[in-house]
């Protein structure tokens, strides 16, 4: 399903014509209709399954969990875990159920006890799979952009604090830091589509289980039109032969001095060349292990300068006509997106302020702190298109704060996944018109060192924030 906000001005012959302003607003209104009808099917989508016997039955750990008739049943359990969970259980419980139920006053519904009890029951695959549904529809009806043809997708870790319990401690491992006392820490890992913004997939682990391993569990993920981009972390023989084995492509920055015949790339000067790269007796094992291929593959290097400084990358991309070397430079910074991700994820959503005390509750929050994530960037995907449209006649390019977006969306989401389907395509309709109005320019050339000496801030969970 395509839709644009372009309007073509057409000049009519006749006195008594429609005027063109009127139709452009018509055009307007129509577009607009789809767009609201389109994000409103996808949240009824999603309502679906979350109401369905076989999502429920697959995501509870017992037959005998969520059969009875309860104030908290498996779609309001679901729906409350995605709200933002940030406060005291009890503090959220209370609010949740005031913003679905219209109460002018907050109202005992639920206990923070009920509620340990009934998290307990459910498996975090649930907000996996919801996931898994949500990015497919938004592949089959938002017509996401690409890049020549290829869904662009960046792979990136990062590192978390965990709650400090002797469960969550055993499950994911104690890590010493260089100050303080030792914390849990927990790995993730994002399959993001830089393009859309919309995280294909996401992981969490312990913090023993390295990057390149969790790239391997994307690629499940994988599609035969996509191309990954890889920081220099990540290069190894054997990842890149399993990216190829499932027909996608990749772009990867590259240590100068990684491997013998990228070190002689290096010193040549030239500023491309097409290569036959032998497997590395490091790749053999993990090679035969996944079955792939260990014959030499054909790969291209190319020399980026910038500032003085020289960047290598590496890339499946072969043809020199159709991929010519210009194109890189801004190919390989497009998977910046991924790092604002995590900025999102971790500062604007909190994702160290976990809700409960266990392992499993560690993975409930992630993934539907992901997965409501992913909500808002698709709700918020067609505004895009608004705000682009409008861009031509400023200074800057604008966007959508997606700050602002997250934050507006609180509350809203507990209300998408509880009222009619009328009353959603009304609350899309608001939300997206905030979306609209809450814009940011983009400053091309603007260079912030990082704080490394930044204080990480810390979490306590008998000290909950009231808002």
């Amino acid at each position: 399903m395509v839709y644009s906000f372009s309007i073509t001005k057409i000049d009519y012959p006749y006195q008594r014509s429609i005027p063109c302003r009127k139709i452009a607003t018509m055009l307007l209104v129509l577009a607009r209709n789809l767009i609201f009808n389109t994000c409103a099917n996808a949240v009824d989508f999603i309502k679906k399954i979350i109401n369905s016997p076989d999502f429920i039955d697959r995501n509870r750990k017992s037959k005998k969990d969520f059969t009875r008739n309860r104030k908290l049943p498996f779609h309001i359990l679901i729906a409350f875990l995605l709200n933002f969970v940030r406060g005291s259980y009890q503090d959220e419980l209370d609010k949740f159920f005031k913003t679905i139920h219209r109460f002018d006053v907050a109202k005992r519904i639920v206990s923070k006890a009920a509620l340990t009890k009934a998290r307990m029951k459910l498996k975090f695959d649930a907000f996996i799979e919801l996931n898994m549904h949500l990015v497919n529809y938004f592949d089959k009806h938002f017509n996401p952009r690409t890049w020549f043809g290829f869904r662009l997708l960046a792979i990136d870790g990062s590192l978390t604090r965990l709650p400090q319990t002797q469960a969550v401690a055993e499950h994911f491992g104690v890590w010493n830091g260089r100050q303080g006392a030792p914390s849990p820490m927990g790995r993730i890992s994002q399959f993001f589509d830089v393009l859309n913004k919309v995280t294909i997939d996401a992981i969490i682990s312990p913090k023993g289980v390295g990057e390149r391993e969790l790239a391997a569990q994307h690629m499940l993920k994988l599609m035969p039109n996509d191309l990954v981009l890889l920081d220099r972390g990540y290069p190894a023989w054997w990842l890149f032969s399993l990216i190829l084995s499932m027909d996608a492509n990749f772009c990867s920055r590259i240590s100068c001095t990684k491997w013998k015949v990228v070190r002689k790339f290096f010193r040549s000067g030239l500023p491309e060349k097409i290569i036959e790269l032998p497997i590395h007796a490091t790749s053999v094992a993990q090679c035969k292990q996944m079955g792939l291929d260990t014959t030499s593959l054909k790969m291209r290097l190319i020399r980026i300068e910038n500032d003085g400084k020289v960047a290598i990358l590496i890339t499946s991309l072969l043809d020199t006509q159709q991929y010519p070397i210009g194109l890189f430079n801004n190919l390989y910074h497009e998977r910046w997106p991924v790092e604002e991700d995590y900025k999102a994820i971790k500062c604007r959503m909190d994702l160290e302020n976990f809700s409960g005390k266990s392992a499993l509750s560690v993975y409930q929050d992630f993934h539907a702190k992901v997965f409501v994530k992913n909500l808002v960037a698709v709700m918020a995907f067609p505004v895009k298109d608004v705000v682009d449209n409008f861009n031509d006649a400023k200074m800057y390019r604008y966007q959508i704060n997606f700050t602002q977006a997250l934050s507006k969306s609180k509350g809203v989401i507990a209300l998408l996944f509880h009222d009619s389907n009328k009353k959603i395509r009304q609350l899309i309709t608001d939300l997206q018109y905030i979306f609209q109005r809450t814009v940011e320019p983009i400053r091309p050339g603007r260079k912030y060192p990082r704080k490394h000496k930044a204080k990480s801030r810390k979490f306590f969970l008998q000290y909950k924030p009231i808002g």
